[in-house]
C-alpha cells in the first residue's frame, strides 16, 4: 500500500509538474568569534602570541547562557580537541568533553571520565546543542551542557570552579588516542565561569626566552659584551 501511495505521488509530480519538498539547507558552522574574549566570553589561547581561534594550537572559550553553559574548542589537529574539570593540575579522576572527527567527516562530541592514564568513554553525555566542522587540518565544535547536575562522579557541577586540563590529538577510525604533547597545557588557577578573561599560554616554541632564568642570561650576556673583554 505504502508503494502505491509513493508512486501514485510520483506520477502525479511528474505530470503536474509539482516540486518534491526539499531537505532544510544546513547552516554553515558560525566561525568563533576572539574579539568576545574577556568581555562577553571566557578565553583560553595556547600558542603563538597574538593566535586566534583559527591559529592557535589550542583555542577554548566558554560563556553562560541561562542554565547552560557554552564552551567551544578548536585545535591544530585531524583527530580531536578536549577539554578536562579537574580538582588538580593532573590527570586523573576527570570529566572529559571531546570533539572528535570520525572516519565519516563529522564531528562529534563525546564524554568521557578519565581513569588514571586512560579516558574512558560514559554513555551518559550531558551536551547538547552540538556542532563540528573539520577544516583545514582543525577540529573546532560548538556545544553546550548544563551548569548544574545531579550528582555523580563522572559529571561535574559548573558552578564550582575547576582547573581546566587541554588535550588534543589524533584519532583512529573516530576513536582518540594519546594527546600531541607529552604535558599538554593547564590552566594555571582553577576557572569560574562567573568571571570571563582571556588568557594566553606561550606554547613550547615560544617559551625559550620567557623564563626568569633565560631572562637573567640574555642581561648577563648583553652586559658582557657591552663593557668587552679585558
Amino acid at each position: 500500500f505504502l508503494f502505491l501511495a509513493f508512486y501514485l505521488v510520483l506520477i502525479y509530480s511528474v505530470h503536474t509538474g509539482y516540486p518534491f519538498p526539499t531537505a532544510p539547507p544546513v547552516d554553515p558552522f558560525a566561525k568563533i568569534r576572539v574579539d568576545d574574549c574577556g568581555k562577553t566570553k571566557g578565553c583560553f589561547r595556547y600558542g603563538k602570541p597574538g593566535c586566534n581561534a583559527e591559529t592557535c594550537d589550542y583555542f577554548l572559550s566558554y560563556r553562560r547562557i541561562g542554565a547552560d553553559v557554552e564552551f567551544e574548542l578548536s585545535a591544530d589537529t585531524d583527530g580531536w580537541v578536549a577539554v578536562g574539570f579537574s580538582s588538580d593540575k593532573k590527570m586523573g579522576g576527570d570529566d572529559v568533553m571531546a570533539c572528535v572527527h570520525d572516519d565519516n567527516g563529522r564531528v562529534r562530541i563525546q564524554h568521557f571520565y578519565n581513569v588514571g592514564q586512560w579516558a574512558k568513554e560514559i554513555q551518559r553525555n550531558p551536551a547538547r546543542d552540538e556542532e563540528g566542522v573539520f577544516e583545514n587540518n582543525r577540529v573546532t565544535c560548538r556545544f553546550k551542557r548544563p551548569v548544574y547536575v545531579p550528582r555523580e562522579e563522572t559529571i561535574v557541577d559548573l558552578h564550582l570552579s575547576w582547573y581546566y586540563l587541554f588535550a588534543w590529538g589524533p584519532a583512529i577510525q573516530g576513536s582518540i588516542t594519546r594527546h600531541d604533547i607529552d604535558s599538554p597545557p593547564v590552566s594555571e588557577r582553577v576557572v569560574s565561569i562567573y568571571k570571563y578573561e582571556d588568557i594566553f599560554m606561550p606554547s613550547a616554541a615560544y617559551q625559550t626566552f620567557s623564563s626568569p632564568f633565560c631572562l637573567l642570561l640574555i642581561v648577563a650576556l648583553t652586559f658582557y659584551l657591552l663593557m668587552g673583554t679585558p
